[in-house]
């Protein structure tokens, strides 16, 4: 016996399993990338799940030492230089919206952007990137560069 319902499941599978966003990547393709233009790549991920983990919390702090100050900021139409954790602390409900902070929080590692400006998550509301130790640029660390909201 013909079951419409079952036809209608059988053509719509297809369409379900393979849509993905257009710009999802496996982790490895990301960090490949990352590696590909920032070089580091073994100490990225780290400082992207402290994040996420972070702003899940709303934890000021914990996302504060994440910063490179100065810190560009943009929130409520302004831009901000942000001169130190102690000022992204005292100011952070200001400098980072709740939905920002959502975003980050939800966000896959196969879904970054990966550019040479560096990492942005969340559709570019958080950018990190690696960050020389010295001038030859073989000792790096990822800190957060830019937040926007």
């Amino acid at each position: 016996m013909f079951r419409p319902a079952f036809a209608v499941a059988l053509l719509l599978a297809p369409t379900i399993w393979f849509t993905t966003p257009a710009h999802a990547a496996s982790d490895q393709q990301v960090l490949n990338r990352i590696e590909q233009l920032h070089g580091h790549s073994d100490g990225f991920e780290d400082p992207f799940f402290t994040l996420k983990d972070a702003m899940q919390r709303s934890d000021a702090r914990d996302i504060a030492d994440l910063g490179e100050y100065p810190l560009t900021v943009n929130a409520n139409g302004e831009s901000y230089e942000i001169q130190s954790a102690d000022d992204f602390v005292e100011n952070f409900d200001t400098l980072v919206t709740p939905e920002t902070r959502r975003a980050v929080a939800r966000a896959k590692l196969g879904s970054v952007i990966v550019n040479s400006d560096g990492v942005g998550i969340a559709d570019g509301a958080v950018w990190l990137s690696a960050i020389c130790r010295d001038n030859s640029c073989n000792d790096t660390y990822w800190a957060m560069i830019s937040i926007n909201n």
